[in-house]
Formats: structure tokens, C-alpha cells, sequence
């Protein structure tokens, strides 16, 4: 079931639920996040479908974000050509990415509150203080605050590549501050996530009406299992509105290119859709 929040004609942000090429929008007062923290988010939501009394066509709808008040985190070098990437941009403390990658214990880091987080075709930013940035399409998991995976959706953890290759220590100011991070179209709810075979990821960068960049691969490419990451995200933490987790990317663009204001980001995960943000660069 596809369920994700909708910009309503009242103005409001409204929940809606995808039947074929329709999308059942549920009372003003329903909550996406409630939904998700449900025993059984599968039923709840179709619940909340049966009590909806307004709908309109899928090719209609304009997606929001579909996050409430969850924070959002990420995991990295959770894939060998990420593992790659970090290193070769972070010369001077490349083992520590060597590492991780090998270690029990995996990267997590906070990545955004929901402020920060853009929905389609929402401007993704570019720091003012980076030379080289880049999308990283992922596969976001989304988590209830028992801890348990109901469902996926399409992320963008947009990165300052030459900021965290400074110093590994400067990764925060590299991940977090305004338009960091993009996720929609919509959340894929499920009792259990699809063969990681079956969840293909790919991106495509537009520059000037042309393609500049072109990548794919698929969920079973990570090296860590999505189980294994939340349970590590669960450890010592409590989510009372659940969370979004990141998972890493697997694509990763040249080290020549970098994100300009105008291009357009495209991120297609199977099952989900495919998640459309213009880029902006701040100005300082």
C-alpha cells in the first residue's frame, strides 16, 4: 500500500492513500505519523482509506514530504562504492573509512529534523561554503517507535563532499542545514520489505535539459541488512514518533562532478516511484 501526504486545495497537508490511479484523502485531522506508529499500520491504513469521503486522481495529486515531526537519520559506507568515495575525498583519514565499512558497529549519524526535509519537487540546496556536492539516492526505512520497519520510501541525503574531506569531524556541517534532504513521492507500507534484489535504486542528474549523469544498483548491493542497521539505531534511543533511517547509497557520481544551481535530481526506487527536486546553491 502507498500512503504519503498530499497538498490539499484547502491549503492544509492532507494524508492520502493510493488505490490504482486514485488517492483516498483522509480527514483534516489525521496524522501520517499515527498511521505509522499503529500496531498495524497495514490495517490503519486501510481504515483510514474506508472513512475517506474525498478522493482525486493520482495524476492530480501534488506529494509533500511525508514526515510529521520524525527525525531523520542516515547510515553510511554501507556499500563498497560509497566505502570507495569516502576515502578517495578523504585522503589524510581514509582508513577510517576502511574500517567502518568492516567493523561491527555501523556509521549513524543524525541527518535531519523535519524542517529540513523537502518533498517533491522541492529545491534540494547546495551550501554556499562547498565546492563539490553531490545527491546520494538511498532507500529510506521508515521505523515506529517500537522499533520496527513498516515501510520504505525514496531518500536524498544530499553531502558537501569537499567539507567532509577535510575532516571527518566536520561531517554535520557536510550533512545537516536547510534542504539537506529529500524524501516522497510516497511510503511504501509493508508487513516485510521485498526481496533486496527486487529493490532497484537509480539516479539521473539533468543539466541544461541533458543528462549529465546516469547510475543504478540494487538494495542487495549493501553490505549491512536493514535489520542490523536499526537495531544499532535503537540502541540507547527512543523514537516517540518513530524515525526515518537513511540506509547509504550505492551511486556515486565522478569525483569531477559537482551539483549546480538549475540541475534536477531524479531518484527511482522500485516500489515506491521516483522522487523529482530541483537544486538551488545558497547565498551567504
Amino acid at each position: 500500500m502507498l500512503i504519503g501526504k498530499l497538498n490539499h486545495s484547502d491549503g492544509s497537508s492532507r494524508v492520502g492513500i493510493v488505490d490504482d490511479e486514485k488517492v483516498w484523502i483522509a480527514a483534516p485531522n489525521t496524522r501520517l505519523s499515527n498511521i505509522l506508529a499503529s500496531e498495524d499500520p497495514l490495517v490503519a491504513a486501510a481504515e483510514t482509506k474506508r472513512l475517506s469521503k474525498e478522493s482525486m486522481s493520482l495524476a492530480d495529486t501534488k506529494w509533500a514530504a511525508p514526515i510529521d515531526e520524525q527525525e531523520v537519520w542516515a547510515a553510511g559506507v554501507t556499500y563498497i562504492r560509497s566505502k570507495q568515495a569516502r576515502m578517495d575525498e578523504s585522503s589524510a583519514s581514509a582508513s577510517v573509512y576502511d574500517r567502518v565499512y568492516s567493523a561491527e558497529r555501523p556509521e549513524l549519524f543524525f541527518k535531519a529534523t523535519a524542517n529540513r526535509v523537502v518533498g517533491p519537487n522541492e529545491p534540494v540546496r547546495v551550501r554556499f561554503d562547498s565546492k563539490w556536492s553531490v545527491p546520494e539516492p538511498e532507500v529510506a526505512l521508515v521505523i515506529s517507535p517500537a522499533m520496527k520497519i513498516v515501510g520504505f520510501t525514496v531518500g536524498n541525503d544530499m553531502s558537501a563532499r569537499d567539507i567532509e574531506g577535510e575532516n571527518p569531524l566536520y561531517l554535520p556541517q557536510a550533512k545537516v542545514y536547510s534542504g539537506c534532504c529529500a524524501l516522497g513521492p510516497v511510503i511504501k507500507v509493508c508487513a516485510d520489505l521485498p526481496a533486496a534484489e527486487s529493490i532497484e535504486i537509480s539516479l539521473t542528474i539533468e543539466r541544461g535539459g541533458k543528462r549529465a549523469f546516469n547510475g543504478s544498483t540494487t538494495f542487495a548491493s549493501m553490505k549491512r541488512s536493514p535489520p542490523e542497521l536499526v537495531s544499532w539505531l535503537g540502541r540507547e534511543n527512543e523514537f516517540p514518533h518513530g524515525a526515518f533511517l537513511l540506509t547509504g547509497t550505492g551511486i556515486v557520481p565522478p569525483d569531477g562532478f559537482s551539483l549546480e544551481q538549475g540541475d534536477v535530481v531524479h531518484i527511482d526506487v522500485a516500489g515506491v516511484g521516483r522522487l523529482t527536486n530541483p537544486v538551488v546553491r545558497s547565498r551567504s
